[in-house]
């Protein structure tokens, strides 16, 4: 299933802008997307690509150096605590997404934003930075 907004929202993105980091095999993420109509990104990072996997730091910090940003200034998308915990360590900022997980929990797991999916997130890029607005909603 596609969350609401990911596809136009990774649309909207520069290729060099965004990755996955994921904790199934590049086969399989590869599959997901395929069978999604979502677009596969030029990296990513994936549980081969890691020796520890999520809640630790070390699958951001290689997606942030596929990019060639410090992880400090990636904002990483998640929808599960030990994902969210992962992103905080690596020192990037984090949205929560509210598709698996109460909202105390994305909370407690240290979540900057809490949203409802990515049809709450619009990008503007400029030639020095990308611009995200996000759609905050308290339920």
């Amino acid at each position: 299933m596609v969350l609401p907004g990911a596809s136009e929202l990774l649309s909207s993105l520069a290729a060099r802008r965004w990755t996955i980091a994921t904790s199934c095999t590049r086969r399989l993420a590869e599959a997901r997307l395929r069978a999604a109509g979502l677009p596969i990104p030029q990296s990513m990072v994936t549980a081969t690509d890691v020796t520890r996997g999520k809640p630790d730091p070390e699958p951001f910090l290689k997606a942030a150096a596929k990019l060639g940003f410090p992880a400090s200034d990636c904002v990483v998308c998640e929808d599960v605590p030990a994902g969210i915990r992962a992103g905080k360590a690596a020192g990037a900022r984090v949205i929560a997404l509210r598709t698996t997980f109460p909202e105390a929990e994305l909370l407690q797991a240290g979540a900057d934003f809490i949203l409802n999916s990515c049809a709450d997130i619009s990008a503007a890029e400029g030639a020095d930075h990308l611009e995200l607005l996000l759609k905050l909603v308290r339920v």
